[in-house]
């Protein structure tokens, strides 16, 4: 009789135990395919949730006094509309931020009042790049009000407004920010520079950086150095505290998969272990007399090490339909943002086929060779 039948007869003989080494196995790759899926969603919602945080970095003209502009907020020089352009080409080579935004900004009045004005260009990404953009996108002809500003003109969605001498549709309303957004009007780049007088300048470019958290200026200092040969008329202002606080939500993503993965290998090798010594202790009258027969230790690790594989294979199968399933299921729940991104991960069955079998046998490697260390003699003996 070959090995395979051997096998596949002891397996129908203890199929308790071997039903119990199956589940602990594709249980094992139910929480894996599951927590790998999960890690991939944990990335894409903190993404998301660091870039609606806002920009963090400021490229400015280089001839803006950086005390007066934090000061103020805003920048009094101007440039070239280009620039960000200039600075999306460089973006996959030595620069590493992103989203970058053209904006074009000024105090003005409106019906007797202060406000302020901000032309908005569409968000610019780098060559090869598929991130989604940023920021607002307004048509020529239509204004986003900040709410203050919006009751003290008494506008609604759909009303018209007039900004130096240019009327313009009302075509959404934003919520009450508690900043000075809330008395800004926000109009395509285009009519900003016309009503402004400035066509093809803009007062700075706002972009994400993608650097790692680090402890002192190296990383800005190297941002610096990027910007000043990609793009030499201009400066860059970091807003510290958002750069530490999307790089520390990131790496808390990522430590999150780097935890959970050996824990639950840990988890599952004790389990698949446990069993496969239970089932020597079981067999140990059975490995005596194939011994005393004359079958080497090689056979018999065979024997103990091939049940592993062999339910390894259905294990791996059953584990990546579970985990998924529990994946698509509960996912979008934990992450609403990015709902919409959950899918199956097709690659991750072979990778689940391939390392459940040998998984499990590693796992009973030690039961198999406390199997094949017993002396024949002392076993039947005892039996």
């Amino acid at each position: 009789m070959n090995l395979l039948s051997l096998i596949l007869r002891e397996l129908w003989h203890r199929r308790v135990n071997a039903l119990l080494l199956l589940v602990a196995v594709a249980g094992t790759v139910t929480l894996l395919v599951s927590v790998r899926l999960l890690a991939t969603a944990a990335e894409r919602e903190t993404r998301r949730v660091m870039r609606d945080l806002g920009f963090n970095l400021r490229i400015l003209p280089k001839e803006v006094d950086p005390d007066r502009f934090l000061a103020e907020g805003r920048s009094d020089q101007t440039l070239p509309a280009d620039a960000v352009k200039r600075l999306a080409a460089a973006a996959g080579t030595f620069v590493s931020f992103n989203h970058l935004t053209p904006s074009l900004e000024r105090r003005i009045q409106i019906a007797g009042r202060d406000a302020i004005l901000t032309g908005l260009g569409a968000s610019v990404i780098g060559p090869g790049e598929k991130k989604q953009p940023m920021g607002f996108n307004i048509a020529e002809g239509k204004a986003f009000l900040g709410a203050l500003l919006a009751t003290r003109l008494q506008t609604r969605r759909g009303e018209t407004v007039e900004v130096m001498g240019k009327k313009l549709t009302v075509e959404r309303v934003l919520m009450e920010s508690g900043s000075d957004d809330d008395v800004r009007i926000f109009t395509s780049l285009s009519d900003a520079q016309s009503m402004l007088g400035l066509p093809g300048r803009i007062s700075e470019i706002k972009a994400i950086d993608c650097l790692c958290l680090t402890g002192d200026q190296d990383v800005l200092a190297q941002l610096r150095k990027a910007l000043a040969k990609a793009l030499p008329e201009a400066q860059v202002l970091q807003l510290r505290a958002l750069a530490d606080a999307r790089a520390r939500q990131r790496q808390t993503a990522e430590k999150y998969s780097a935890l959970a993965v050996p824990f639950v290998l840990l988890v599952g090798a004790l389990w698949v272990g446990i069993l496969s010594a239970l089932n020597v202790r079981e067999r140990r009258p059975e490995i005596g007399l194939w011994r005393a027969l004359g079958q080497g230790s090689m056979r018999i690790a065979a024997l103990i090490l091939g049940r592993s594989l062999v339910l390894g294979v259905p294990a791996a199968v059953l584990g990546y339909v579970a985990g998924t399933w529990l994946a698509l299921h509960f996912g979008p729940q934990v992450y609403p943002i990015t709902a919409g991104g959950f899918a199956a991960d097709h690659s991750l069955l072979g990778w689940a086929m391939g390392l459940a079998p040998a998984f499990a046998a590693v796992a009973s490697f030690l039961p198999a060779m406390l199997a094949v260390s017993h002396d024949p003699a002392e076993t039947l003996r005892a039996d």
